[in-house]
This record gives C-alpha cells, sequence and structure tokens, in this order.
C-alpha cells in the first residue's frame, strides 16, 4: 500500500503539471503514455517481431492521437480514409508474411488502434478546447478519479452484491452507486465554485454519465485481462500496474463525451 500510494502521488503531480501547462507539453505526454499504452496492448496479445503488425500498429496510434485537424485545418487527410489505410496494410500482411500474422492479428491490432489511439486523442482535442479547455479537462479526470475513488471505498464498506463476479469479483452493485454518487458530489461543488464555467444541473448529469461509461471502460479493461489471464497490463507504474490499468476509464469517457455531443 505504502508503494502504491508513494507512486500515485508521484504519478498524478507529474500528469497534472503537464495538464496545468497543455500545449506542446501536455500533447507529447499524451503521445507517450499512447505508445507504451499500445506497447502493453500488444505484448498482452502476443504480437511482436516485424511482419505481426505491431509497428503498423504503433504508427498508426500516433497517427490518430496526435490532432492533425486542429493543427492543420486543411490536412488533406481524414481520419476515415487514415483508418481505412490502416487496415488495408494489416490485411495485405496477412497475404505477404501469413506465417508471421493472420485475420485475427490484424482484427485485434486494428482494435488496439482505434481504443488506444482516439482515447488519447480526445484527451489533448479536450484540452486543447477554445474555451475552458483546461477546466474541462480537470472536471472529467476529477468525475473519473472520484468515481474510482467512491467506488472503492463504498464497495469496501456496504458492498453486498456483486456487479459482474466473473469479470470483477471485488466490484459490487454498491461501490458502483457510490462512484456515481462521489462523481456527482464532485460535479456539484465544481459548478458551485465555477458557475460561469457549467450549471449545476448539467454538470450533475454530465458526472452520472462519466461515472457510467467510465466504470464500464474499467470493466472491459477486467474483462480483458481475465480473458489473456493477467493481474495487470505491464509494470511500469509500481503498486498499479501499467499505463492501461490506470487510463482504463480515460479511454472510453473521452471519446464517448465528444461523439456523444456532451462536448
Amino acid at each position: 500500500m505504502k508503494q502504491r500510494i508513494i507512486t500515485g502521488v508521484a504519478a498524478a503531480a507529474l500528469f497534472l503539471g503537464m495538464l496545468w501547462l497543455g500545449g506542446y507539453a501536455y500533447g507529447l505526454f499524451i503521445v507517450l503514455l499512447a505508445a507504451v499504452g499500445f506497447h502493453e496492448f500488444a505484448r498482452l496479445n502476443h504480437i511482436s517481431g516485424p511482419g505481426s503488425g505491431r509497428f503498423v500498429g504503433y504508427l498508426a496510434v500516433l497517427g490518430i492521437v496526435i490532432p492533425y485537424e486542429l493543427i492543420f485545418p486543411n490536412f488533406p487527410v481524414t481520419h476515415e480514409q487514415f483508418l481505412w489505410f490502416v487496415m488495408l496494410i494489416l490485411l495485405t500482411l496477412t497475404v505477404f508474411v501469413h506465417n508471421k500474422t493472420n485475420l485475427r492479428q490484424a482484427a485485434i491490432v486494428l482494435i488496439g488502434v482505434i481504443y488506444i489511439g482516439y482515447g488519447f486523442h480526445y484527451m489533448i482535442v479536450t484540452r486543447l478546447m477554445p474555451e475552458d479547455g483546461l477546466l474541462w479537462s480537470l472536471f472529467i479526470f476529477g468525475c473519473i478519479w472520484l468515481t474510482d475513488t467512491g467506488a472503492y471505498f463504498t464497495g469496501m464498506l456496504l458492498g453486498r452484491h456483486h456487479l459482474a463476479p466473473q469479470i470483477s469479483p471485488k466490484k459490487t452493485v454498491e461501490g458502483a452507486i457510490g462512484g456515481v454518487l462521489f462523481a456527482v458530489v464532485f460535479a456539484a461543488i465544481f459548478a458551485l465554485l465555477s458557475p460561469d464555467f457549467i450549471q449545476l444541473g448539467y454538470a450533475l448529469a454530465q458526472a452520472a454519465v462519466i461515472a457510467v461509461i467510465g466504470q464500464i471502460g474499467d470493466l472491459i479493461q477486467s474483462a480483458y485481462k481475465r480473458m489473456q489471464g493477467v493481474k495487470d497490463s505491464g509494470t511500469i507504474l509500481p503498486g498499479h500496474g501499467g499505463i492501461l490499468d490506470r487510463t482504463d476509464s480515460w479511454l472510453v469517457v473521452f471519446p464517448a463525451l465528444h461523439l456523444l455531443g456532451f462536448l
């Protein structure tokens, strides 16, 4: 627990510092997290070596994470075009190096590219929003973190009914509800302290959505790790696991909020 707390405090301080700086510093930091995250994803799926699609995946993730559409408004290649060519390259590998890869591996790499690439992409996009990008980022991350905290302590104190016992035996229905309530309370305080930024009712609704989607993201990663027979996605964060372990909720919350029109 001591190691977990020390690592958590240090990682949080570094992350919040980068978030505060914004701009290229935050962008490069997120790109680094995305690269490490895809490395963990590829390793979990035993995708390695030339011809496996792993290096295509690295390049594709970086190509999606970096928000070219914001940096270069007239950039000639859209995300749809880019993803289609990534798919074509992966499928071509199954033809010419079929002893190194197959359709299943190509599909897994493409899923990883979309899941990790767009997850981190929208973190950068949120911070670069022309109005209140920092506040929106702090609000969303705060809701996610308070959901995790609330779910943990509520589940530990009041948990009786398992939420998904075959996937994550320690998660409970009571904990999930507690996570939502913690996020809603945080959002209410945030709105009261920043009335010019967000209205109270909208903040509460936003927090509930974030809490629910964030816990789904957590369960997705838990299901995936259980399928692979591992406890953590990596070891880069002592006491916490890997990058994907710490960002599982982030990777679905940020794209969901943008693609559903909440931001």
